[in-house]
């Protein structure tokens, strides 16, 4: 279905000895762990540091989905009419804190400009390059590991409340189709079978063979971390707030007000990026979209794979112990506290769709995925300073690509030459 990824297994990639750098990976989510670890089976000495310790932000709260088919950007055909009528309905996914609007204004304003056919089309070329082989790219990282008893191959479904729906998207599904990827419906007992309880009764659910579930993301990075470090990598728990460039070269990185020196920092910190790079003279237009999730502890019923639950826009997966719930694209910044209205829209659409179903206790977060205004993450140096390179801007498939972003990172900084052409996701592109 999808083109093999270029991503080799951890045995084929050890480390053959010689002189590596002294790198620093700033921030410890799927990237940057990803990240530290192709650097380190590449022979580099590599330090992780982040203010909270790995596997503690975004990238545990995500849907734990390795969603290689969502390479469709939300700006596609469409939104910038469809939009304004959604902010205005609770029941739709889209959510927006007006006191925040002045100050996102600009950025929507560059970000809606992508909503037509042309760019979508390109943007999903580019997300597929990262993300069109997850599963494998996480299977190349993570075998061998104590993260390895996260990672299980599954398909990934889209459940529709009926056919017109599936049939209003069919821009997006032939996009996938032209990347390869393949499907099968499910009507009848076929559903039934897969979604026992479900009340919706002209519903139609698509099945994607060739995707992946991690079961606790959280724990899978934190153990991703610790096998980074029992390889002798270091995890230090701070912040670094400064990156300290002389005659356009890296000296050092300030980690709680002492500048230390790296041969190489990689800025791996989502939706918190943006102030590292102003500092180097870049100004990334990115923002974030809140994401949201509800877990529901020990449930009557537990799907036997993830789905999306499209009328929500929002996915359910499996995971151990619980079903966690989600999604939701909320545009309020980084400091405002939650919103209740999210939460209660995934209790609402999940309690609709499937009414028989029971759980013990409820657990509810909300975090951050950094978003820039073309709907593609920033990969490679940063021009006015060698020896800082970005990784950072995936959206909401930072887990999915996170592997394949450390690999191509590592063979940037080993001097190696990779085999795709890493132009739509320069730093530069912003200048």
């Amino acid at each position: 279905m999808v083109e093999k990824s270029s991503v080799k297994p951890a045995s084929s990639r050890a480390a053959k000895g010689g002189p590596g750098k002294k790198v620093l990976v700033i921030g410890a989510g799927i990237v940057g762990v990803s990240t530290a670890i192709w650097l380190q089976r590449d022979g580099h000495d590599v330090t992780i540091v982040d203010k909270a310790g790995p596997g503690e932000a975004t990238s545990h709260g995500n849907g734990g989905i390795l969603a290689s088919c969502a390479i469709v950007p939300v700006t596609g055909p469409g939104l910038l009419h469809k939009a304004p009528l959604m902010l205005f309905d609770p029941g739709q996914p889209l959510y927006l804190k007006w006191r925040y609007l002045p100050r996102l204004a600009p950025w929507l304003v560059k970000y809606l400009s992508h909503a037509n056919a042309k760019d979508t089309k390109r943007i999903a070329a580019s997300m597929y390059n990262i993300i069109g082989d997850s599963l494998a790219d996480h299977q190349a990282l993570a075998t061998g590991t104590a993260g390895e008893r996260y990672l299980r191959a599954t398909d990934y479904l889209y459940l529709y409340d009926r056919r017109r729906a599936f049939e209003q998207d069919a821009f997006g599904w032939e996009i996938r189709r032209r990347h390869g990827f393949t499907w099968r419906e499910l009507e009848g007992d076929a559903l039934a079978e897969a979604f026992p309880g479900l009340t919706a009764p002209d519903a139609l659910a698509i099945s994607m063979p060739d995707h992946g579930l991690i079961t606790d993301p959280g724990a899978y990075v934190k153990a991703l971390a610790r096998h980074f470090k029992e390889q002798g990598g270091a995890i230090l728990r701070g912040t670094a707030d400064k990156i300290a460039v002389a005659d356009g070269r890296l000296k050092g990185v300030r980690i709680d007000g002492k500048v230390q020196p790296f041969d190489v920092a990689v800025v791996a910190t989502g939706a918190w990026s943006q102030p590292l790079m102003a500092e180097l003279g870049l100004k990334v237009p990115l923002e974030t979209e809140r994401g949201y999730h509800l877990e529901l502890w020990n449930p009557s019923w537990t799907p036997a794979a993830p789905f999306m639950l499209a009328s929500g826009k929002f996915v359910v997966s499996p995971m151990e112990g619980r079903i966690r719930c989600a999604g939701i694209v909320e545009f309020g910044g980084l400091e405002a506290p939650p919103s209740e209205a999210p939460f209660r829209l995934l209790e609402s659409k999940f309690r609709k769709a499937f009414p028989g179903v029971r759980w013990e206790r409820t657990e509810r977060w909300m975090g951050h995925r950094p978003a820039t205004t073309d709907s593609l993450p920033v990969i490679g140096e940063v021009e006015t300073a060698k020896g800082v390179y970005a990784g950072f801007g995936h959206q909401h498939v930072g887990l999915t690509g996170g592997p394949k972003t450390g690999y191509l990172l590592a063979q940037l900084i080993s001097g190696k030459k990779p085999n795709m052409d890493l132009a739509p996701y320069s730093p530069s592109r912003f200048r």
